[in-house]
């Protein structure tokens, strides 16, 4: 199941990034707490569309072009085969029961990797109802490289 907090998370996280800001920067402009907005990024919290907005605005971003990015990685995880269906968990073998951040690491990974030549989403199986996805927006120049080759 792909979780919409995280695939906003993400494409916050990525723009944050990408101009080479701290948290504390973005969280002062857009007037929001420093720990709630790593949280937001982490996908662990679910942002109001107001404070979505003030944290755009902050960014220099429009409202519109995130949800844009997010709409378009999680159109193309939908055309991914498996991405959106529960996945059971493997089982664990009693006598080798190992601490549960080892058994996550061994057990999970990515799985698939996509791109439709704008936008490329790798997909980790994080739990039998829950994916990550992780979108990377493909810049013009490396899109021509790409189809030069």
């Amino acid at each position: 199941m792909v979780l919409l907090r995280r695939v906003i998370g993400d494409a916050l996280r990525a723009r944050r990034q990408g101009q080479h800001r701290t948290l504390r920067e973005v969280s002062s402009a857009a007037n929001v707490s420093l720990g709630y907005l790593s949280e937001i990024e982490r996908g662990q919290k679910e942002p109001s569309s107001e404070l979505l907005a003030a944290i755009c605005d902050a960014l220099g971003a429009r409202l519109s072009e995130l949800l844009r990015e997010v709409s378009d990685t999680v159109a193309l995880a939908e055309q991914m085969p498996d991405v959106l269906v529960p996945v059971p968990d493997e089982p664990v073998q009693p006598a080798r029961v190992s601490p549960p951040a080892v058994r996550k690491a061994t057990n999970r990974g990515v799985r698939q990797v996509a791109s439709d030549g704008s936008v490329a989403v790798q997909v980790r199986q994080d739990g039998p109802l829950k994916a990550t996805l992780r979108s990377t927006r493909v810049r013009p120049a490396d899109r021509d490289v790409v189809c030069a080759a």
